[in-house]
């Protein structure tokens, strides 16, 4: 549908008649000589989907500026003008939000997933300071989404994931419902595009029978309030596309077995009207157990208030009913930030004093803390897609927690301190592990112990993002603290051995000027890489002795250049900076030369090589990974593994020995199985220069006759 100016101004006025529709004229009238000549992919004018955006906005209730915005919103990015000049057109309001949006859409990245992760970061930034940012955001993805059909189908599913990923838990955590299941079924058309229209056909197939028996329950229900005289509307619908396929995927169903699709809402005049009809409607019909959720009495952080209950309907049927008053409805359609968060008595209202959001607030306070974009990403789906569930404190207050929480989680809700010293907890009275799985209506005491502190076992207990954060804050401050005090005995043991004071080094300041010229910013940072392992004490040393003796330096220095490479140990791998640091290859993956590696920083062990593609690199905390490099200053045998499956025949083995031997490997070990399929599986662990001649090896064994299949072998091969 192509919308026009006037629908924007005649939904702008209908909501507000003092609206100032001449605002949004200027602002329709500039975007489209901004625009002029600009088309979409789909062939229409670039104006139609500013006009879109627009519309959206003013359907959902906000004021002027937020909608002037939408139609300016793309101004800045894809047309000469400039932020000035929106601001002294439209007023420093508007200007901000369309700079808000633009920002956004405005960064360069390394990769996709940094890229998505500093998105989210800049409109997360963005919405601390004027939510309405992101409605413009959410508006713009929407319209976006609705003609997605126009994009290549990689950007399809890109965009279709990242939307199902953030922008649809975005706008289910505003409250925004309606955005929220069109954002959802829209994205689920192109990610799974089979189901989608398996189910679609599935609706329209049976649509007639689904409509008798809406129209049926329906009346039922007017009748309900018409006899007990209470005042209200009753609307049926089948269950949005991509709910039915959650529920179906969650309870393992075919679609000829979902018997619980449809749903009904029921609007009246007050509260005490909506329990008096859940009570009615439990009288009629029988409630499925567990079912029955009373968010009016405990609305959502959002500000979502509603009672839910399901029902076995009159034909055998489960219909889920939702009873409501008109205000609550209201909510719900266009969410909390659309009718009340930015203007109270003509002033701003922030968004972090409202308790509504103290979600966002959490993620905004946390992000800074978290450098690394994939521990980001997966901290924000935690805190935007979980449900619910509400526990009590013993004095009775209501805290609420994302759907698998556990104690742990509840403690650092509290308090950071409580939750770190979290010695145990009773649930309804009885002490339970710490991972226990809270559930609604839990009355939750934690006990403390001023001794007790986090482990690193405690990151596979909770769920929640904030307790996560603080866990690891922590462990990362008293790692630091250890790594101090173990550096600090590395460097004056080894001092001690070479005559070097490096206590007094420390007091007369030789120690600093040393740890700066070795690119440190104070010598405690110095002291950790020692404590690290990714720092040789000697190499500390051998600066300090530079500090301390320059002279000397300065004759070392005129010795021939062979003498000194000669002196030094090299492992063969190299990192940016450093050089002398403890190195050891992973048994996992048996790196060597030529292979892409990651170094993998273990405590007090050195370093760790791995390959960049080995199975355990994806479960490695990102701030202990650094990147290396080979060095090639040293040739020597490296070991790896190689797993051979062979025919069970007579010679093969002599056959693999002589490849070895014609390809100059030497086989350090070996380990043979027999298979009952009349397979043997062989596992060489040999002796290599390099990848290249590693592979070479292969190759020559996989040309035998008798063998089946040669791999690389990594921890975890599996036959």
């Amino acid at each position: 549908m192509t919308v026009h100016i006037q629908q924007i101004l005649d939904v702008a006025e209908g909501a507000k008649p003092s609206a100032d529709l001449d605002l949004l004229r200027r602002a329709y009238v500039f975007a489209a000589v901004a625009h002029g000549g600009q088309t979409r992919l789909s062939g229409e004018l670039y104006l139609s989907h500013p006009l879109d955006v627009a519309y959206s906005l003013a359907k959902m209730g906000f004021d002027e500026p937020t909608v002037a915005a939408g139609l300016l919103h793309d101004t800045v990015e894809d047309t000469r003008v400039g932020i000035e000049e929106i601001d002294e057109r439209f007023g420093e309001e508007v200007a901000d939000i369309v700079d808000g949006v633009t920002k956004i859409s405005q960064i360069p990245f390394e990769n996709k997933e940094e890229a998505q992760a500093e998105n989210i970061r800049k409109m997360i930034l963005a919405m601390s300071h004027d939510m309405r940012v992101l409605m413009v955001k959410l508006a713009d993805r929407l319209h976006n989404m609705r003609t997605l059909n126009f994009q290549k189908a990689y950007k399809q599913r890109d965009i279709a994931q990242e939307t199902m990923d953030i922008y649809a838990p975005l706008a289910n955590r505003l409250g925004l419902y309606s955005m929220k299941r069109d954002l959802e079924d829209l994205s689920f058309k192109y990610l799974w595009p089979d189901i989608y229209n398996q189910i679609d056909h599935w609706l329209d197939t049976h649509q007639v029978v689904e409509k008798q028996i809406i129209d049926k329950v329906a009346d039922m229900l007017r009748g309900l309030l018409e006899a007990n005289g209470i005042k209200g509307h009753v609307y049926g619908r089948v269950k949005h596309m991509y709910s039915i396929y959650k529920k179906m995927q969650s309870q393992s169903l075919t679609l000829d077995e979902m018997h619980d699709i449809m749903a009904f809402r029921v609007i009246v005049d007050d509260v005490r009207s909506c329990y008096a009809v859940l009570g009615l409607v439990h009288s009629q019909w029988r409630p499925v157990h567990g079912r029955f959720k009373d968010y009016i009495s405990l609305p959502k952080t959002n500000g979502y208030q509603s009672l839910h209950t399901t029902v076995i309907g009159p034909d055998g049927e489960r219909i889920e009913i939702q009873i409501r008053t008109e205000e609550m409805h209201r909510r719900a359609e266009h969410g909390v930030a659309a009718h009340w968060l930015y203007k109270e008595k003509g002033r701003m209202i922030n968004t972090k004093d409202l308790e509504q959001f103290s979600w966002l607030r959490e993620i905004f306070e946390r992000q800074g803390d978290e450098s690394d974009a994939r521990e980001f990403m997966r901290s924000l789906r935690m805190d935007l897609f979980k449900d619910e569930v509400y526990v009590y404190t013993p004095a009775g207050d209501v805290k609420e927690l994302p759907e698998g929480a556990t104690p742990l989680d509840f403690a650092f809700l509290i308090h950071t301190k409580v939750g770190q010293h979290c010695a145990g907890v009773k649930v309804n009275g009885r002490l339970v592990p710490l991972g226990t799985e809270l559930k609604n209506g839990d009355v939750v005491e934690v006990i403390t112990d001023q001794s007790r502190n986090p482990s690193r076992d405690w990151l596979q207990l909770v769920k929640t993002a904030r307790a996560r954060s603080r866990i690891q804050r922590y462990l990362r401050t008293e790692e630091r603290a250890r790594a101090i005090t173990l550096g600090r005995e590395m460097l004056e043991k080894e001092g001690r051995k070479v005559s070097l004071n490096v206590a007094k080094a420390l007091k007369t300041g030789h120690l600093l000027l040393a740890a700066q010229e070795l690119n440190f910013d104070s010598v405690d940072d110095m002291v950790v890489a020692v404590g690290y392992g990714t720092l040789t004490p000697r190499r500390v040393l051998n600066r300090l002795y530079a500090v301390l003796h320059p002279e000397s330096v300065a004759q070392q220095a005129a010795q021939p250049r062979e003498q000194k490479e000669k002196s030094r140990e090299d492992s063969g791998v190299g990192i940016a900076g450093v050089d002398g640091v403890l190195t050891r290859f992973a048994k996992c993956c048996t790196p060597v030369p030529g292979d892409p590696i990651v170094g993998y920083i273990s405590h007090g062990m050195g370093l760790s090589v791995h390959r960049a593609d080995c199975p355990n690199v994806p479960n490695i905390e990102p701030e202990r990974l650094i990147s290396v490099h080979w060095s090639g200053t040293e040739e020597k045998p490296y070991e790896t593994g190689i797993f051979v499956i062979a025919k069970n025949e007579h010679g093969v083995l002599a056959n693999v020995s002589q490849v070895f031997a014609q390809n100059m490997v030497n086989i350090a070990g070996i380990r043979m199985e027999r298979l009952v399929d009349g397979r043997a599986c062989l596992h060489f662990t040999v002796e290599v220069r390099d990848a290249a001649q590693l592979y070479a090896l292969i190759e020559a064994i996989r040309a035998l006759p008798a063998i089946l299949e040669v791999i690389r072998e990594t921890e975890g091969t599996v036959v």
